[in-house]
């Protein structure tokens, strides 16, 4: 499984259930890295959406404990169980972790591949992702050179874990 997240200097991801920034290139690399795959989120993510929408062209699954939870074109899972069982029916390469905070927090260990678009700024965040750089499981394989929307730097990042 892969996790894909666009994260501040504190590997903040986000503030009052909103993004904390929107970088054109970075939702282009998102669209073009899970279309056509299987998308993991939680509610909240998916409610933060345009209209409160499943994601086009990719299988989404979400994680409530609402068990009257319902969205049109989405897998709805109540537990990690049976979030588990569910991704079972997949092929783990096929599998993009796209949050919350909660959801890459119960996925990260079972996930081998990050995509981070690492974002030279620190945001007022109540989300935050796990911090790679502080794990020595996981390993920077690739860095961008640096790019720059208005006056934000950042970097797309592959991590990989050893």
């Amino acid at each position: 499984m892969k996790l894909i997240a666009a994260v501040d200097k504190n590997w903040a991801i986000g503030y009052k259930n909103q993004l904390l920034v929107s970088i054109p290139s970075d939702m282009k690399q998102f669209r073009q890295k899970t279309t056509g795959h299987i998308v993991v989120m939680g509610r909240k993510t998916l409610e933060s959406f345009p209209g409160g929408l499943p994601l086009k062209n990719r299988r989404n699954i979400v994680l409530t404990s609402n068990r009257n939870y319902q969205v049109k074109d989405a897998v709805i899972v109540h537990s990690e169980e049976e979030l588990k069982e569910e991704l079972k029916k997949y092929d783990t390469d096929e599998i993009f972790v796209i949050g919350g905070e909660s959801i890459y927090r119960m996925l990260e260990p079972l996930c081998d591949e990050a995509f981070i678009t690492k974002i030279d700024h620190s945001y007022q965040a109540d989300a935050h992702f796990p911090n790679l750089d502080a794990d020595p499981s996981w390993v920077l394989k690739e860095e961008s050179e640096e790019n720059t929307c208005f006056d934000l730097e950042y970097v797309f990042a592959r991590y990989e874990r050893e």
